[in-house]
């Protein structure tokens, strides 16, 4: 196993796709030998992340469209990780974004990887950091993150990315007051995209105000408009995004929160090794009907005993 896991890294690190796509699959499901390839993951990947992320409407995919396009014809290798929302019948992902890729979907250059939220919270995926760490090993200048897009609480993008794009169209104009404490603290950039639409400049102007306040006299946040249809404003777009990369190396309090918060699943997934929750559930239907049954003493027995 061990051999298998070193040869599918050195294919995912020389361009393999198959490979890469095998390695997530893995790490998505748990599948036998994805902790030894997790374990081998080397830490100098130097492809960044990139967060896009707005409430449903707002045109994330088709701007992930027109990035690519932008990337591509200038010689750069770019993955895509879709989070669609999660198939009511068999949890798989409704495969929305892809569709919507269409364009790019043989192109050499870009590799796009569909998610099922799978009921996650965070408009994300419950693996997303194992996944994108997998995605790292590849040869890739950008990985382009992209949330299912359910508002305030996708916040979680902005421990995972080194830049965080928050995409908003022109009838959220009236909006951004109340989304203060939300989503709209974690752009490192605003997006207001359909920009030829009626309340466009007005949402430009809330968000450049926005941007003035939050700055409390250090850089402020780029405001930039786009047509993401017509691949308008999205040179512009590109040339804020890697000005911020190029700009912020430290590591950010929010990244450091988001890795403190998997470390610590992760502490718990190995602490509960060796429980069963068929077992509980039958332990738990024979206790509780005796008298005294108390739950907590029930719980610290059941803590003991697997200890």
């Amino acid at each position: 196993m061990q051999d298998k896991i070193t040869q599918l890294l050195a294919e995912i690190q020389a361009g393999s796709y198959k490979a890469l796509a095998r390695a997530i699959t893995m790490a998505e499901n748990d599948l036998p030998g994805y902790e030894r390839l997790l374990y081998q993951l080397k830490n100098t990947a130097t492809a960044k992340v990139i967060g896009i992320t707005g409430p449903p409407g707002a045109g994330k995919s088709t701007l992930v469209n027109a990035l690519l396009n932008h990337w591509i014809n200038q010689g750069k290798k770019i993955a895509v990780i879709a989070v669609d929302p999660s198939s009511p019948f068999n949890y798989g992902a409704l495969l929305g974004d892809r569709i919507r890729m269409a364009d790019f979907y043989n192109n050499p250059s870009v590799y796009i990887r569909s998610l099922a939220t799978r009921g996650a919270l965070g408009g994300l995926h419950a693996k997303i950091i194992e996944i994108t760490d997998v995605v790292k090993q590849g040869p890739f200048d950008y990985i382009l993150v992209e949330t299912v897009g359910v508002g305030q609480s996708e916040v979680e993008i902005a421990g995972l990315a080194d830049c965080t794009i928050v995409t908003l169209v022109p009838e959220a104009g009236d909006e951004v007051q109340t989304l203060k404490a939300g989503i709209m603290e974690i752009a490192d950039i605003f997006v207001v995209n359909k920009a030829d639409r009626d309340n466009a400049d007005t949402l430009y102007r809330n968000l450049r105000m926005l941007a003035h306040e939050r700055s409390m006299g250090a850089n402020e946040t780029p405001v930039v408009k786009t047509i993401a249809t017509q691949k308008s404003g999205v040179d512009e777009l590109a040339i804020e995004i890697e000005k911020h990369l190029t700009t912020h190396n430290i590591v950010p309090e929010k990244k450091l929160q988001l890795l403190t918060e998997k470390c610590w699943q992760l502490i718990q997934h190995r602490r509960m090794h060796g429980f069963n929750k068929t077992k509980l559930l039958s332990a738990l239907k024979e206790a509780v009907g005796k008298p005294h049954f108390n739950l907590y003493s029930f719980t610290n027995n059941v803590v003991e005993n697997n200890s």
